[in-house]
């Protein structure tokens, strides 16, 4: 209406031109006083008009784009056309408006609900799996576009297994955002998020490959799923994030076997003194839990298996050392600590107990004042809350994470929910926060899509539809044990519910094959459990790959 009555005031002007220049000039500054109400930036100048009562400076202004006008809502009579008015209009809308976001738009009725989900994790895949999409649309919002099968990661970075064997492609997972019209796979990092509006924005991953970067765009959405997973803990000791590999992502695995191989063949160059050859032969991990364990009992296979075969002038050289602040795996049983303890001393890994200080590019510091140079390092102490979910002005639960009730949902904001490493119990609920683990993003996934496909078949999937709907029970978790290999086909197996319950521990060959054998059959699809055998099968036969590629 605004905008009307400036184009209706632009025409009254001109209808009353003949009585001067200066009759144009008050109208002139009358529209530039209502301009700047309405936050309108700049007004053109009216110098050459007023150099005559003529109009013939009007044949020097483009024809008025009378369609731009109406898709605005704005209708004018085309015999009295006053383009400083459009102009005006155009202004406003380049310079002072804010910027609108191309994207998916709010459904409409009659169309499926739009799921939105951040993140391919162990959480996230499991959601996307069992989403029922004859009910939902589906869009999947990731930097990467495959979910990793992380309890075998660190044998990849040995060459045990190759990388495709633990990277399931989004797609293989849930078809529909391959095949449906309106279900997706964004390649993207999201960036922000308004509840209000039900909208994420999010800016593309390209490695400059648009024309237009950083390219941002925004999908709106019925029901939000937060699974953007967590980061690891450097816990702000200097250099960690400058000169550290983290294991977290196949991208981490290729970066250490890269750098691994290349310190075993730059080693046997001339003129490399002894004390550098140490060095950078030297293998420091950090943190003694699940990863950090397995990550030492792979490089100590590789080093008694192939590096004593292929690399016999250096084999005496290369050294494994696993610093832990307490001691390692303390979430197993004392026996089965132990027994790690025991067997990684045995096969050439030193255990030491310390604090790191600092990380420098040759070597690290100790609380105690110790130096203990290396020439490959990977951090493995633990993870928590991502930038991303630090900036979110959701409630958080202690350590950090989204703050979830007992159906996942974040309470204060409408159909948005969170899973997996980002999430936790509110303090309110009474319930502790879950650990880190796969089993319980896992579950949580199964939990949340099984509520998502029985509230979408009563007709409560769109946007603030679910307030009355009755949820059912809420997520129970119970821990169904852990596992964790230690090299030279032994392994431990702990089936308590509970770090102080009572139950069945085993070590040994037994426990190495029940560690095979169930994660074989947790791994996604046919196809890689396949690959993970046929990979096995032939590093028995063969030995490990050691080709550096890239």
């Amino acid at each position: 209406m605004a905008l009307e009555r400036i184009a209706r005031t632009a025409r009254n002007g001109f209808r009353r031109s003949s009585t001067g220049a200066s009759t144009r000039t008050t109208e002139k500054d009358m529209l530039c006083e209502r301009a700047s109400t309405r936050n309108y930036c700049s007004v053109p100048s009216l110098e050459s008009e007023t150099r005559s009562n003529s109009l013939s400076y009007l044949s020097s202004i483009s024809k008025v784009n009378h369609n731009r006008f109406l898709s605005r809502g704005i209708s004018i009579t085309p015999n009295y056309q006053f383009p400083f008015a459009e102009r005006i209009v155009e202004e406003s809308d380049s310079e002072c408006n804010e910027p609108k976001y191309p994207g998916l738009e709010a459904t409409r009725p009659g169309e499926k609900p739009r799921v939105v989900v951040l993140g391919t994790g162990w959480a996230a895949c499991r959601f996307l799996k069992g989403l029922d999409t004859k009910v939902y649309d589906v869009v999947c919002i990731s930097p990467r576009n495959h979910m990793v099968f992380t309890p075998l990661l660190a044998s990849t970075c040995v060459g045990t297994l190759e990388f495709r064997s633990v990277a399931e492609p989004v797609s293989h997972i849930q078809s529909a955002m391959a095949t449906s019209p309106n279900s997706y796979f964004y390649l993207a990092s999201c960036v922000g998020l308004d509840t209000g509006k039900h909208e994420v924005y999010c800016e593309t991953v390209s490695d400059g490959g648009l024309s237009h970067e950083p390219y941002r765009f925004k999908v709106a959405y019925d029901k939000l799923v937060i699974a953007a997973g967590a980061e690891p803990l450097t816990f702000g000791i200097k250099g960690v994030k400058e000169h550290a590999f983290f294991l977290r992502d196949v991208n981490h695995a290729q970066e250490i076997r890269k750098k691994l191989l290349l310190n075993l063949m730059l080693s046997e160059h001339p003129g490399i003194s002894e004390e550098e050859r140490k060095r950078i032969l030297h293998c420091v991990v950090i943190g003694g839990g699940p990863t950090g364990v397995e990550f030492s009992g792979e490089l100590s296979d590789f080093i008694m298996k192939d590096v004593q075969e292929r690399y016999t002038h250096v084999k005496d050289y290369i050294k494994v050392t696993l610093i832990e602040a307490n001691e390692i795996l303390s979430s197993f049983d004392v026996g089965l600590r132990q027994y790690a303890t025991n067997h990684l001393t045995k096969a050439g890994v030193r255990l030491m107990r310390g604090v790191v200080k600092e990380v420098h590019p040759k070597k690290i510091v100790l609380n105690d004042g110790t130096d203990v140079p290396y020439g490959l390092l990977v951090w493995s102490t633990g993870v928590g809350p991502s930038e991303f979910v630090k900036k979110l002005n959701l409630p958080k639960s202690p350590g950090g994470r989204i703050g979830v009730d007992g159906w996942m949902r974040v309470p204060s904001v409408e159909d948005v929910f969170a899973l997996g490493d980002c999430a936790g119990f509110l303090e309110q609920t009474g319930r502790p926060v879950l650990p880190a683990l796969a089993q319980v993003a896992e579950r949580e996934g199964k939990f949340l899509v099984e509520l998502f496909n029985r509230i979408g078949k009563q007709d409560a999937g769109k946007a603030f539809s679910a307030r009355d709907i009755p949820l059912g029970e809420q997520f129970v978790y119970k821990h169904l044990g852990s596992m964790a290999t230690v090299g030279g086909y032994k392994a431990l197996v702990d089936l308590r519910q509970s770090k102080d319950a009572k139950g069945i521990s085993l070590a040994g060959f037994l426990s190495w094959f029940i560690w095979r054998s169930a994660y074989l059959t947790r791994v996604v699809s046919w196809r890689n459990r396949f690959y993970v055998a046929v990979n096995w099968a032939t590093t028995l036969v063969f030995g490990r790959d050691n080709s550096r590629i890239g």
